[in-house]
């Protein structure tokens, strides 16, 4: 499968700080990838570096197959989106005017707005003048701009860190559904339950370093000790191992229908995360 991002060797200092150290990864066409990390790990860096906004200090890093320093010129923006904390949205305008002006500048029709409003869940307060809207509703109207212009390749930097768990599922969807149509997705987010849900791969992000990558699944099974957690209809919570005693032990529960519920005891990534890094997710 294509690689549209590859990054080798990736650093970037600021001053006497270290942002970035030895980052390696690649990122395939058609594949949601979450890069998780705490606040200051290095998320927003490694994202303005992909996109040209900054200058890596050594390594290499290529999008579509050309270095990053050539995102700057109009051709290749065509093909990306970016989601960031900065709106750029025009507060005197309503949502459905701020997304009339960029389509006019990007050349897309007014029937994709509607299809934009529809993703992120705003049609009905099209409407609502950007200046009254709330935390949550402008970082919908940045995605809606954001997929305007129907990129290739999102880069969603905390997607949803301000919204509701209704509007964080509503996007999520929408998410998919531009994966399924071909769409390359760049996630970070300190959010693992979103990671989860969303992310063909995964990268942990800990003080500018990848500590750990996959797909979310094996990276539970990694990490499981095996052991499973049976809720009998006594009230009595029994752990259990993948042993030949523990096996009779559970074809007894059966056997006496005495079973009210079974559970996994997978690690979470979060709890992943926290072995591996020693930090919490802030």
């Amino acid at each position: 499968m294509e690689n549209i991002i590859e990054v080798q060797s990736l650093e970037k200092v600021f001053a006497n700080q270290t942002a970035l150290e030895d980052v390696n990864f690649h990122v395939k066409k058609g594949e949601i990838f979450g890069f998780l990390g705490p606040s200051g790990s290095g998320k927003t860096t490694t994202i303005k570096i992909l996109t040209g906004q900054l200058n890596q200090t050594s390594g290499k890093a290529t999008v579509f197959g050309k270095p990053v320093s050539g995102m700057k010129n109009g051709e290749s923006r065509k093909k990306i989106g970016v989601l960031t904390d900065n709106s750029g949205l025009y507060g005197r305008l309503s949502i459905y005017d701020n997304l009339k002006l960029y389509s006019d500048l990007y050349g897309v029709t007014e029937k994709r707005i509607d299809e934009v409003l529809a993703i992120v869940n705003l049609t009905s307060e099209k409407k609502k003048v950007v200046s009254k809207l709330s935390k949550g509703m402008l970082q919908r109207v940045t995605l809606a701009r954001t997929l305007l212009h129907e990129p290739e390749l999102l880069f969603l930097d905390e997607p949803s860190s301000a919204l509701d768990p209704v509007n964080s599922q509503h996007i999520h969807e929408g998410l998919r559904e531009l994966k399924a149509r071909g769409t390359t997705i760049f996630l970070t987010t300190h959010d693992m339950n979103e990671a989860e849900l969303l992310c063909d791969r995964v990268a942990f992000l800990n003080k500018g370093q990848i500590r750990l990558m996959d797909e979310p699944g094996k990276l539970r099974k990694q990490y499981s000790d095996s052991t499973m957690t049976v809720e009998l209809k006594t009230n009595e919570k029994v752990v259990l191992r993948s042993t030949a005693e523990d096996a009779q032990k559970m074809f007894n529960y059966m056997a006496s229908n005495n079973v009210a519920a079974i559970h996994t005891n997978e690690p979470t990534l979060g709890d992943i995360f926290v072995e591996v890094t020693g930090r919490k997710l802030s």
